[in-house]
């Protein structure tokens, strides 16, 4: 049958590459035997005589596992291509700012920021303490924008980590500064006490 023969074919031009990724299985004996008493009884003039054989239990088809390891290597195929793509992906620009007292020039807090994903700021030696009364307000302020954007409020000695989605952009030379303002923060969205640490964004 020319077309069953180019199905067959086309099938094993498809599945055959596979096998190269799988290591080889030796079939039970009784397996084999199965196969040579169907063949001989396809083939005895007397075939139709006989007793149809007995079905074979689905657990023992040799078509269920054949398609059940197709899937397992089509599914390992998959798993691989999705690592190798995650490989590939380039890595998120990292930024860093280094945060300084604008008499002193002595380093309070380092502002890092990874696109995408999260800034923190994170205080690198100990900071005078707040005059009673007022709070610390950090901010920041992109090249080419017109006011700055409040980040919210800190407190000395801690850690501060937001979401970069809070930020108006993420850029190198980007203005990060924390400033002495009133109680609950700056009344008019913008700084309006003295500044105690700026610093700007480099790529890494």
């Amino acid at each position: 049958d020319e077309r069953l023969a180019a199905e067959v074919y086309a099938w094993q031009d498809k599945l055959l590459p596979l096998t190269a990724r799988v290591a080889s299985q030796v079939p039970v004996p009784s397996l084999w035997r199965r196969i040579e008493l169907a063949l001989d009884a396809a083939s005895s003039p007397s075939s139709a005589a006989r007793p149809a054989p007995r079905p074979v239990p689905w657990w023992q088809r040799l078509g269920l596992w054949q398609g059940l390891s197709g899937a397992a290597v089509a599914g390992s195929l998959a798993m691989g291509m999705v690592l190798v793509q995650r490989m590939n992906a380039p890595e998120p620009a990292r930024y860093l700012a280094v945060l300084q007292s604008p008499d002193a020039g002595a380093t309070g807090w380092l502002v890092e920021i990874q696109a995408g994903r999260q800034l923190k700021l994170v205080p690198v030696t100990e900071s005078p303490a707040v005059p009673e009364g007022r709070t610390l307000q950090f901010w920041t302020k992109p090249q080419g924008a017109s006011a700055p954007t409040s980040l919210g409020l800190v407190t000395v000695g801690k850690t501060v980590e937001l979401p970069v989605s809070q930020l108006p952009a993420v850029e190198a030379q980007q203005l990060f500064e924390i400033t002495l303002e009133p109680p609950g923060g700056s009344p008019i969205g913008r700084p309006t006490g003295p500044i105690l640490f700026v610093g700007r964004t480099v790529r890494l």
